[in-house]
């Protein structure tokens, strides 16, 4: 049966503002990693069409990454996400492709575990040891009797599909152990990874791989002849040689990693760093496998002991690119170890067990945390989170089958199975949505008696309030209008009357009075909001003036060719006002200080007015950003070079 895993992935955003050297690198690094993972089994093929071996290595990591490269923003495009590109890519590899690592594809699929290695580490960065040390009780004890539910369950399910009690055992356990990848790449993507609930959720899958050694045991025991050979002795011994070597990761990491990282920081070589840290996660990864616990509690050990170092950061920086790589090649060699024929063969136990499977786990999840006083949609979150089966019942069942626990084909079966509940996980979310439905926006009645004013304010928020405010001390007769019913409540608790209603609707604005408005302010919270509001403003009421809220140096420029007269970036006011009083905690005269302010202010007018030249007729945002000549921030000597050309590349972008 074919096994495996591959894909990569990195952000988007990111790539806007730091140009090719960043893709040309995770390229290349792609190339490399499918070509030395499919070497050794091509080597053993007589490539096709008068290649060398080192040639049809390439042309197979290039036919992957190709699938990726189709698959992966077609998933997205469709509001799938990228890990169901990623499973597609690799179920179209296999279905196309006829080369030796679509036609054994374990080697892959091993390799690509680095990416959950890499991923745990990250994570580690970011629980401090004294965080950790407060969750012992959920990691022990919710996690353990969490386990040991799902695990019984399961184990009674299974014996309803007939098997004998210890291959039930088996199944049972290894369909408990949810997807440390899915889980943990779905978190990151909605960022949730460091909030209270995804941290609840990284702790029940620390304690999963903390299982994997006694499982590992239990298969075993429960092989033919297995207790005979098994003492308790031998089982003591393998916990104490897990504790003791988990000891010596933390000692190692507490005591010598900041050492090194200092002497290698001094030597200013960043790929030496860069290096140093992959090195680390691969040491803390081998230490833990060699005492038979998995990779990526190594990691993760790793990671948590570097939380607090000074390096953190830079560590961080340095692994992002890699993490990327490897857990998209993962999700893509899960896509290619599924096969078809064995699905086409079983598949209406498949079709029964998949959706059975996944709720009786689910359910027996959401039933440990409301018993351990979970709220109902916390416990609920979790259920569909964790409802899925996982990447360690690939290590577990192959265990099972080769100790004679299980059947070749039962095992095939349960890997398609678990294969599957992955590729079905990425769902969840839009299922839970029937469970627990988003709460309607409240509402009220829309009132414009008394409606109309010199100046008409859309959006209430802290942005807006703050707007309001030089008006209302003027006297200028203002009306402020908010979509948020209970923000326009809380305003008449303070005695100030916000009219409610939508502001990207046309008669909305014409009842508050736009169209007698002198002046129209957008201070919405969303910029594709304040977008259609200044477009349906400029061409519905175009006698207001009209300025409108930024969220950055691109967004007020396209706010300008849309037509408002004045566009304000949330933060620029902000910071400039935070860099005054800095002079001012310096020892900074307040004249100087103000001469210095509004030299700055000038100078950004002046740069923004050049930018605004510049994008003119860019057909996007990243068209935009393209089109913008970073330049220098320039000291108090260079009274005159503000309206000077700058040099190519200097300076960075500037919000």
């Amino acid at each position: 049966m074919r096994r495996a895993a591959a894909g990569a992935t990195s952000g988007d955003d990111w790539m806007e503002l730091t140009g090719g050297r960043h893709i040309a690198r995770i390229g290349a690094a792609a190339t490399g990693a499918l070509a030395s993972t499919i070497g050794p089994v091509a080597a053993q093929a007589n490539p096709p069409m008068g290649l060398t071996a080192p040639e049809w290595r390439f042309t197979e990591a290039l036919a992957l990454i190709v699938l990726a490269c189709i698959f992966v923003p077609l998933s997205r495009w469709l509001g799938l996400g990228a890990v169901i590109g990623y499973l597609v890519a690799g179920l179209a590899a296999g279905l196309l492709l006829v080369t030796p690592v679509t036609e054994s594809p374990e080697a892959l699929l091993n390799f690509a575990q680095f990416g959950i290695v890499l991923f745990l580490f990250v994570i580690g960065l970011e629980f401090r040891p004294a965080r950790l040390w407060e969750m012992r009780g959920t990691i022990f004890g919710r996690g353990l009797v969490q386990l040991l539910a799902t695990s019984s369950a399961l184990t009674a399910t299974a014996l309803a599909f007939g098997l004998q009690w210890q291959a039930a055992l088996v199944v049972g356990t290894g369909l408990a152990m949810s997807s440390t990848a899915l889980v943990a790449r779905a978190l990151d993507e909605a960022g949730e990874r460091t909030s209270p609930f995804g941290q609840m959720t990284i702790v029940m899958l620390l304690f999963e791989d903390l299982s994997i050694v006694p499982l590992l045991l239990m298969v075993a025991l429960l092989a033919p002849g297995g207790g005979a050979e098994t003492s308790l002795a031998a089982n003591a011994t393998a916990v104490a040689t897990g504790i003791a070597a988990i000891a010596f990761l933390i000692a190692v990491a507490r005591y010598g990693l900041d050492p090194m990282f200092a002497v290698l920081a001094r030597s200013r070589a960043p790929e030496v760093m860069t290096a140093a840290a992959l090195g680390v996660v691969i040491f803390a990864s081998l230490v833990m496998a060699l005492v038979g616990l998995s990779y990526a509690m190594g990691a993760f050990i790793a990671g948590v002991m570097l939380a607090e170092s000074s390096y953190r950061h830079q560590v961080q920086a340095d692994i992002e690119p890699f993490r990327g790589l490897f857990l998209g090649l993962f999700f893509l060699a899960v896509g290619l170890s599924l096969d078809l024929g064995l699905v086409a063969e079983n598949w209406l136990l498949i079709v029964i067990a998949v959706p059975v499977l996944v709720t009786v786990k689910g359910t027996v999840v959401y039933l440990v945390n409301r018993a351990f006083g979970t709220a109902h949609d916390k416990a609920l979150r979790l259920g569909f989170a964790l409802a899925q089966h996982g990447e360690f019942g690939f290590v577990l069942f192959a265990a099972a089958a080769a100790a004679g626990i299980l059947d070749a084909q039962t095992a095939a079966v349960l890997i398609a199975i678990v294969t599957i509940s992955m590729a079905l996980s990425s769902q969840n979310e839009r299922l839970l949505r029937l469970f627990l439905p988003q709460p309607a926006p409240e509402t009220m009645d829309e009132d414009f008696a008394d409606a109309g004013g010199t100046a008409l304010i859309i959006g209430f928020g802290r942005f807006g309030q703050m707007v309001a405010q030089p008006l209302l001390v003027q006297g200028v007769p203002v009306t402020l209008l908010d979509a948020d019913a209970s923000r326009v409540r809380e305003a008449g608790r303070f005695g100030r009357r916000v009219y409610f209603g939508d502001g990207t609707n046309r008669d909305v604005l014409q009842a508050a009075g736009a169209a007698d408005a002198r002046l129209i302010a957008v201070c919405t919270d969303r910029p594709q909001t304040t977008d259609a509001i200044v477009a349906m403003v400029r061409r519905e009421f175009p006698q207001a003036r009209l300025v409108a809220r930024a969220y950055d140096r691109i967004h007020a420029i396209q706010l300008a060719q849309a037509g408002a007269d004045d566009a304000v970036r949330e933060t620029a006011a902000a910071g400039v006002e935070m860099g005054g009083r800095a002079l001012a905690l310096l020892g900074v005269d307040e004249a100087e200080r103000r001469a210095v302010i509004a030299t700055v202010r000038d100078r950004d007018r002046k740069r923004l007015e050049r930018q605004r030249e510049a994008v003119a007729g860019a057909p996007d945002r990243k068209a935009a950003v393209a089109a913008i000549m970073p330049e220098p921030v320039r000291g108090a000597g260079d009274e005159g070079s503000a309206d000077r050309d700058p040099s190519p590349g200097q300076g960075s972008y500037e919000p």
